[in-house]
């Protein structure tokens, strides 16, 4: 029985028994054998731009899956899909702005389907704000730690277009970090968020020192926004423990 990373893992478990699934950009297509093998999935389209990883898939099909036959195709993003065909699309390993264009391309067939469950690479307040911006809600997130890094892994749904929310509102979103520390993760207490928090306040850390070295001026726009950032991450920390206590 196949075996999957604790990022792969979690991403399963945001399928729910029944739910047909695509895996865009499926590379060694262990996530649909594990989705075929569990009896979460009854219907797994394994979908990538290039036929190595295609093949990878197929062999990986051929060792833990005997005499089953899977949908492999090959093609760009959404393309190879039919409309409303699955109930989940899974998109993990990209970069989050390659996300965008994959999901932009044709935002009609994007929201025929159910649910996606997205893992960006980077930039992913710039999916969660592509997202809330062209009709759909972040219903679930939840960080993962690989090796060093903490992966993000966003759940979100199209909506009616009466829900959507305001670009007012998105901007304030943006303006309070919201858009890259999920309040999702704070209702849910997700016992990685502290270490998440903590790292972007090293990184606007680091970008404050670099400014201040290199320009040799704290007035310095970036370095506003750096300190304004970093006091409102501060906040949230603080917020975390009163909530914790």
């Amino acid at each position: 029985m196949v075996k999957l990373s604790k990022r792969l893992q979690t991403i399963a478990e945001k399928v729910h028994i029944g739910e047909k699934v695509a895996d865009i950009g499926t590379d060694h297509g262990l996530l649909p054998i594990f989705l075929y093998e569990n009896a979460i999935s009854p219907f797994v389209v394994l979908v990538d731009i290039n036929e190595g990883p295609l093949e990878k898939a197929r062999e990986n099909i051929s060792r833990y899956t005997k005499n089953q036959t899977f949908d492999l195709r090959l093609g760009s993003g959404l393309e190879p899909l039919k409309v409303g065909e699955v109930d989940v699309v899974v998109i993990a390993g990209m970069g989050g702005l390659l996300m965008c264009e994959i999901l932009q391309k044709d935002l009609q067939k994007t929201k025929s389907y159910g649910k996606l469950v997205l893992q960006p690479r980077n930039a992913p307040e710039k999916l969660r704000k592509w997202l809330l911006l062209h009709g759909f809600q972040i219903t679930d997130e939840v960080l993962v730690e690989e090796g060093r890094f903490l992966c993000e892994i966003i759940v979100a749904q199209p909506i009616e277009s009466a829900d959507v929310l305001s670009k007012e509102q998105i901007d304030y979103m943006e303006t309070m970090l919201e858009l890259e520390v999920n309040p999702i993760l704070f209702e849910k207490r997700d016992p990685l968020l502290p270490a998440y928090i903590r790292n972007k306040i090293r990184i606007e850390q680091t970008i404050l020192k670099e400014i201040v070295s290199g320009v040799g001026d704290a007035s310095h726009q970036r370095c506003k926004e750096a300190n304004r950032r970093i006091c409102l991450l501060i906040e949230k920390m603080k917020h975390m423990e009163v909530e914790s206590d």
